[in-house]
């Protein structure tokens, strides 16, 4: 098979993957504090990653890589879950969902900083218009809480972005799973640590969903849909697998509605529309 369609079917399958990772983290923080989910769920992923790496026998990082996995550990072991859960008390998951949107677009520019390309001018006008529509639609929907939510949406796609461009460029080398394994394993001891400090005083009143969507954010959202999505653009490209992510924001809605019941308001979903035809934009000047 063609090495850029295998990258673009694993890329989607991860993308199909972490499309249900909003979703589940929106059940879950009513049963788990915040900093517990984000420990809790590296501290899954991190075990299962750690028995990936001890059974298939694979050799450690070398010293030029070490600096990369830490970026994607703090990026997207640590800083998107923590951020996301943070902001998903005072959002709803069909909302949060469409800043979901703008990472192809945090991706993309942090493929620039880090590949140094040299983007037309016309990428930064869609770039821009991608914030404003964001900008506008957090503005006019806010209130009650939510305008903190929506900076830590923001935040969280910043740091997931960098995450992303970065892993790509060490799957090249390193290979897909590997990447995530080894950052999983890097980010460990801090995930060990948190998981103690912030340790719920029982576990009495959790509920079967939230159990469920814990496990989903540990295995899946942390550590299977990683293996796919890194294997994508390490085969498939950054600039041509990241625009998958264009299809999440939307799969991200349909199961907002779908399994939490959500109400997904005609306002929402143009924004969404908006912010991916900007992406598109950004992506075909890049």
């Amino acid at each position: 098979m063609d090495r850029k369609l295998t990258g673009w079917g694993s890329g989607l399958l991860g993308v199909v993957i972490f499309s249900g990772s909003l979703p589940a983290t929106r059940v879950a923080v009513a049963d788990f504090m915040p900093l517990f989910l984000t420990a809790s769920r590296g501290m899954i992923a991190a075990l299962c990653g750690a028995l990936c790496l001890l059974v298939l026998r694979q050799a450690w990082p070398g010293r030029q890589d070490l600096r990369g996995l830490a970026i994607v550990a703090a990026g997207v072991v640590i800083g998107f879950p923590l951020l996301t859960a943070l902001a998903l008390q005072h959002v709803t998951a069909a909302r949060s969902v469409v800043f979901i949107g703008l990472l192809p677009l945090s991706t993309a520019l942090f493929g620039v900083l880090r590949g140094g390309e040299r983007p037309r001018p016309a990428f930064w006008l869609f770039s821009g218009l991608g914030a404003a529509v964001v900008a506008g639609f957090a503005l006019w929907q806010g209130g009650g809480g939510a305008g903190r939510g929506d900076l830590l949406m923001l935040a969280a796609v910043a740091v997931c972005g960098l995450g992303y461009a970065e892993g790509g460029l060490l799957s090249r080398r390193m290979g897909g799973w590997q990447v995530i394994c080894w950052a999983l394993l890097m980010a460990a001891p801090v995930m060990a640590v948190l998981v103690l400090v912030s340790w719920p005083g029982q576990f009495a009143q959790v509920t079967l969903p939230g159990w469920l969507s814990l496990g989903y954010v540990g295995l899946f959202s942390m550590l299977v849909g990683f293996v796919f999505w890194y294997r994508g653009l390490a085969l498939g490209g950054i600039a041509g697998v990241g625009q998958l992510q264009l299809l999440q924001p939307f799969l991200g809605l349909a199961l907002a509605a779908l399994v939490l019941k959500e109400p997904v308001a005609w306002p929402m979903v143009g924004c969404t529309g908006a912010v991916v035809l900007c992406v598109l934009g950004a992506r075909r000047y890049a």
